[in-house]
């Protein structure tokens, strides 16, 4: 039951946090190269803010390397990466809760010109109504089920990460489904698939 090194020899994240111990900074670009959209991903999901999602990203980025002497692979890297992350969001929860909230433009967002507008409209528009369902969550709701759906972690390594018990996360995503599922309802009506025909 309990995890030892060997466990995660197959980890190519982890090998490459070891290589990263010993002051390779090759293995370190490579954890970046590989994270760094992920974590933007589940920041920005999480606060509604590119540029604060990319410092987000870049501050984990720094206490992994921080932490690097360190570093022990008792799970995948994935779960130490975003638990340090987490721990990250937080922080930025509680400082918001001092400072007053800034305006999400959408805007903010890179379009890309294309042909096919109309659809780009429906896409930006389902996407601005997954992001105001997503607020309406508590912080460890929307954690767990981001970091299922999104970065498509175990409830185990959710558990390690948000450092709850397993019953606790498995209660946090099954709110988060149905709080979802009750604010999205209203937008996705039955038959919307059918106008096309």
């Amino acid at each position: 039951m309990f995890s030892t090194p060997q466990d995660f020899s197959h980890d190519e994240d982890a090998q490459l946090m070891l290589r990263v111990q010993k002051g390779d900074e090759v293995a370190l670009k490579e954890i970046i190269e590989r994270w760094q959209g992920p974590l933007i991903n589940f920041f920005f999901r999480s606060i509604n803010s590119v540029e604060q999602a990319q410092d987000l990203a870049q501050m984990t980025f720094i206490r992994v390397y921080r932490s690097a002497a360190v570093y022990r692979p008792t799970a995948r890297f994935s779960t130490y990466l975003f638990h340090i992350g987490r721990r990250l969001l937080i922080n930025e929860y509680r400082r918001r809760q001092r400072k007053p909230a800034e305006a999400f433009d959408p805007s903010d967002l890179q379009q890309v010109a294309d042909p096919s507008v109309h659809e780009q409209g429906d896409l930006r528009e389902l996407e601005e109504i997954f992001q105001q369902a997503l607020e309406h969550l508590s912080e460890d709701q929307r954690t767990a089920i981001l970091l299922l759906k999104q970065q498509e972690l175990s409830y185990d390594e959710i558990a390690k990460i948000m450092g709850l018990p397993l019953s606790s996360v498995k209660t946090h995503i099954f709110r988060a489904r149905q709080k979802l599922k009750a604010i999205l309802g209203a937008y996705l009506r039955p038959g919307k698939s059918d106008e096309k025909n």
